[in-house]
């Protein structure tokens, strides 16, 4: 089995890999420190990656795993607030969903199955800060994607899945907690503590590998039961 993965340089991306390797799966990485380089805010940097993986896969990728992303602050008042919008929706949802539809037509020309997993956030169901709109949207939109390509082509074989991370220890993660009080913002986590990489990589696991047909659409939280639907 080949598993196309993005974003797996560092941070959730790279604890996924390795769930992954461990379990036996050949994946082909993207980022400058784990894989294949592309940036996806050129229009071009995901068909690039696409074709790239196909190529070092020998033709054939069973898998689609949707990680990278940016979460950057915008406030109302930044001059930049709409090219911060663009830039985030471009990276986080738009490269996502060229990356979902060469996936579903490869799969279409070759009249197999295969899965989609995007790692979307708790964000996409309660929303953000006022300086992450960008962030929330772009995480919604995932969702409601991966629930588009699971009604739409379940009949095909192929199966979409999404998991929301809340607050994972990751650097991004890091940066936010501290602007945000840390300690208050724990507080509002049931479980009393951010999530592990390794959580949301057993979830991603889980997905790409034993996850059942009768899943697809699903959503899967890992968020400590800070929100619960």
């Amino acid at each position: 089995m080949t598993i196309l993965l993005t974003g797996s340089s560092r941070g959730i991306g790279a604890a996924i890999h390795r769930a992954l390797t461990d379990a036996g799966a050949s994946v082909i990485g993207h980022g400058t420190a784990s894989g294949i380089p592309a940036d996806f805010v050129d229009p071009a940097g995901p068909t690039a990656l696409w074709n790239a993986a196909l190529e070092q896969a020998g033709g054939e990728i069973d898998v689609l795993i949707n990680n990278a992303g940016v979460f950057e602050a915008s406030p109302l008042n930044d001059d930049d607030w709409t090219a911060q919008w663009e830039r985030t929706m471009r990276i986080n949802l738009t490269a996502s969903a060229e990356l979902c539809r060469l996936a579903v037509l490869h799969w279409q020309a070759r009249g197999v199955g295969g899965r989609i997993i995007n790692i979307a956030s708790r964000a996409a169901y309660r929303g953000d800060s006022p300086a992450h709109w960008h962030y929330a949207a772009s995480k919604a939109g995932m969702v409601a994607m991966t629930k588009t390509i699971a009604r739409g082509y379940a009949r095909e074989g192929i199966l979409a899945y999404a998991v929301c991370p809340g607050f994972t220890m990751t650097g991004m993660a890091d940066d936010y907690l501290s602007s945000r009080g840390g300690d208050a913002l724990l507080a509002d986590i049931p479980l009393g503590r951010v999530a592990a990489p390794e959580e949301v990589a057993a979830a991603a696991k889980f997905l790409a590998l034993e996850a059942p047909a009768s899943m697809t659409g699903s959503v899967i939280d890992v968020n400590g039961a800070s929100y619960v639907r």
